[in-house]
């Protein structure tokens, strides 16, 4: 039985690892983070290139599940980088996403704080994620957690012709 998505969390949020048969599963909060980020028509990722990314040699990635009543409600995707300042490793979360009905619930605030746990056992400088300027409400909630805009830093990006361009190079 599924649960009813519409009331409030009436069993505690669980956050679970993805395991190789959830590939399906963090494609499928991936399109639906990009239907709210209204991009959904980049998503060009296949349940293949996704399993690859989580399981595959290297691992490229990890994927968290936020679990209420034993249904997956949110994710978060993440990655290592590494800070030279530091000398350290930090994790960047790609992706943080919980299903809108369910939003407000502390839900999200789970997944982070499963994050901010996870860098510190694994001896993280710090934990990074970028957040599209349009998103007030992401934008207030990250500041109600102590993070910290980083507004004079400006991310670029090559892709598709400019970074077979620049290789060729």
């Amino acid at each position: 039985m599924k649960p009813d998505m519409s009331a409030p969390p009436t069993e505690t949020v669980t956050i679970r690892a993805a395991q190789p048969g959830d590939a399906a599963l963090a494609l499928a909060f991936i399109r639906e983070l990009a239907v709210y980020e209204h991009l959904e028509h980049e998503v060009v990722a296949t349940e293949a290139d996704i399993h690859a990314a989580l399981f595959g040699t290297p691992r490229y990635a990890e994927v968290a599940f936020a679990c209420v009543a034993g249904a997956e409600v949110g994710f978060a995707l993440f990655f290592h980088n590494f800070s030279t300042f530091c000398g350290k490793p930090g994790i960047y979360l790609e992706d943080l996403f919980v299903r809108p009905e369910l939003r407000g619930r502390g839900i999200g605030r789970r997944l982070l704080a499963w994050l901010a746990r996870t860098a510190l056992e694994r001896d993280c400088a710090r934990l990074d994620w970028a957040v599209l300027d349009w998103n007030a409400p992401s934008i207030a909630f990250y500041r109600s957690l102590g993070a910290e805009a980083l507004d004079e830093w400006t991310t670029f990006r090559l892709s598709d012709e400019p970074l077979a361009r620049l290789a060729r190079a």
